[in-house]
């Protein structure tokens, strides 16, 4: 049975978030474990979870039999559940690369937004995904840039979360990368995405996939 917790260290990155307060709670998930070689948080990654409801996939997520599981879901109300603590390797990216790393799992805490990848993200969702965020980029240090989407480290496997999400209202709040300001040349995507963070072995339409997903301007 999930129970209440209160938030400790929340440290938000705008004045909008410090004025802000988050109930979490707490269904922990069996799929998990200690973070591999030393390793610490140093991404965030953004999944939709592709079921019908929030419950569903809580308890998708805390079966033994998938092997599954993140950090936190966030219901299309704002009711965040916590499954892993922050502190363990959940077990959600799969593989995939991001700026040359792998084992994204040790490195990184996963966030399962309730959206079906069908439709838009109502506003409590994305309320409690700002302040959880800030939260979680202030205790451990992670830069806004670090923010990314399953999409963006599974080039061509994922595409979570998906062409609904608002990824520039989360970079006007300094709570991920925003746009490169300079237009991309389409001949020169793979040189550019690559510096960007987005080193994956992939074909160029994948890559122009997941770009796109980010940024449509530039895929």
């Amino acid at each position: 049975m999930a129970t209440a917790m209160p938030v400790v260290g929340i440290q938000p990155r705008t004045a909008q978030h410090r004025a802000a307060k988050l109930q979490i709670n707490q269904h922990i998930s069996p799929n998990c474990g200690p973070r591999r070689n030393g390793l610490r948080p140093s991404l965030v990654v953004l999944h939709y979870t592709a079921m019908q409801s929030a419950n569903a996939a809580i308890d998708r997520l805390c079966d033994p039999a998938y092997e599954v599981s993140a950090h936190y879901v966030i219901a299309r109300d704002g009711q965040v559940t916590l499954l892993v603590p922050e502190d363990q390797r959940a077990w959600h990216a799969g593989a995939g690369q991001w700026q040359g790393q792998v084992d994204i799992n040790s490195r990184s805490i996963g966030i399962e937004l309730d959206n079906t990848g069908a439709h838009p993200f109502p506003e409590p969702h994305m309320a409690a995904l700002e302040t959880g965020l800030g939260g979680i980029l202030g205790r451990w240090g992670i830069a806004s840039e670090n923010v990314i989407g399953h999409s963006d480290m599974a080039l061509g496997r994922k595409v979570d979360p998906g062409p609904h999400f608002d990824w520039t209202r989360l970079a006007r709040q300094n709570l991920a990368a925003g746009a490169p300001a300079s237009p991309i040349d389409p001949s020169n995507l793979a040189e550019t995405a690559h510096a960007a963070g987005y080193t994956a072995a992939c074909d160029i339409a994948d890559l122009r996939q997941a770009v796109a997903l980010r940024w449509p301007r530039l895929g």
